[in-house]
């Protein structure tokens, strides 16, 4: 994807926001495309303000409406993200496909396992996933993004790209190579895989932070949530495996590890108490879940994408994930205004 091909990104949000501002910043011709009426004014007046632990910087970049999307028919995009929320899926595919270039890709940037979704709107040979891993980003104010995790560098990579195929094509390494601008990319063969593991490390936290109104970092320094945090992985996992994907590390021990912590034993449970903690070295005290933010913004969540799409996989494999349940039920509560992000909640996990 060389510099003057047309590049979009339908969400503009957190993830979509940054890494959109992102390659734009590194010189590439970048469109974001948001539903969000302020944020794209003053993305169009000042450019995206992105700060946190890389510094803060402004960029300049192309921006629209969604109700301004038409205008791109007159130069067609090559390669679309799709960073909106999950139950967003649908009709933001559907806004984008009438513009994509006769070559023109669709990568789906977010959590969860969507990209057949996608492909049924869009195509199937025009559909890759990416996986954004422990990139950590929150709309803070109409165009200011912050980062709150430290970059994945060298240690860690961020960004995985991957055919539904398995096969390691020229456009998904071309695809990685442009998310370089932003931090690491590699092109995965198990696309799947990795994103059931995403999946499992997504629903130990997500859900979790949301109910117990907690930052990322407080709620991992607490003893009782960092064992409902292995409990979590352990029923996503076992879900998983069930379902034939080949797991992936999560947060950089192996399945095996999560289950024999899950099953209370000693040595393992003390590594992976060791390695949650740790990672809160790597992120600021004030990072917080997508499902945190969006309760304390009032919006709906995607728990029902999350935590609830594990405990509906469990129950077509047959494998029960009662503690997935019942944070999204949580979740659903708050959402409902029948209670308030809380501790104590802990409790009914």
């Amino acid at each position: 994807m060389a510099i003057g091909r047309r590049i979009a990104f339908v969400g503009a949000g957190a993830v979509g926001g940054y890494v959109g501002a992102g390659i734009a910043n590194a010189g590439h011709d970048v469109t974001l495309i948001d539903p969000w009426p302020e944020h794209i004014e003053r993305i169009k007046r000042e450019g995206m303000l992105l700060g946190g632990t890389e510094g803060e910087r402004r960029v300049r970049v192309a921006a629209l409406h969604i109700t301004e999307a038409q205008r791109l028919a007159a130069r067609p995009i090559d390669l679309a993200f799709i960073c909106m929320k999950l139950y967003d899926t649908a009709w933001a595919s559907a806004l984008i496909k009438p513009y994509l270039a006769p070559t023109g890709v669709v990568v789906t940037m977010q959590n969860s396992l969507v990209e057949e979704q996608v492909a049924g709107i869009v195509g199937w040979g025009r559909t890759l996933g990416c996986i954004a891993s422990m990139i950590a980003v929150e709309a803070v104010a109409p165009g200011h993004i912050v980062r709150t995790q430290l970059p994945g560098g060298a240690g860690y990579t961020v960004f995985r790209v991957g055919e539904m195929t398995g096969l390691a094509t020229e456009r998904a390494q071309a695809i990685a190579a442009l998310l370089r601008c932003v931090d690491s990319a590699k092109v995965t063969t198990n696309l799947w895989g990795e994103r059931w593991s995403k999946l499992v490390a997504n629903t130990m936290t997500t859900g979790l932070c949301g109910v117990l109104g907690m930052s990322l970092n407080a709620m991992t320094e607490w003893a009782p949530s960092r064992r409902i945090q292995v409990k979590l992985a352990a029923e996503a996992i076992r879900i998983g495996i069930a379902l034939g994907f080949e797991l992936e590390n999560i947060r950089g021990m192996e399945a095996e590890r999560w289950l024999a912590a899950a099953q209370g034993e000693p040595g393992a449970f003390a590594q992976v108490e060791a390695a949650m903690l740790a990672a809160t070295k790597r992120r600021t005290g004030e990072g917080r879940s997508g499902t945190a933010q969006d309760l304390a913004k009032g919006r709906r969540t995607e728990i029902e994408f999350m935590n609830g799409f594990v405990a509906a996989k469990g129950e077509e494999a047959g494998i029960a994930a009662p503690t997935h349940a019942a944070v999204t039920a949580l979740v659903q509560r708050i959402e409902r205004g029948e209670l308030q992000p809380a501790a104590e909640l802990v409790e009914q996990l």
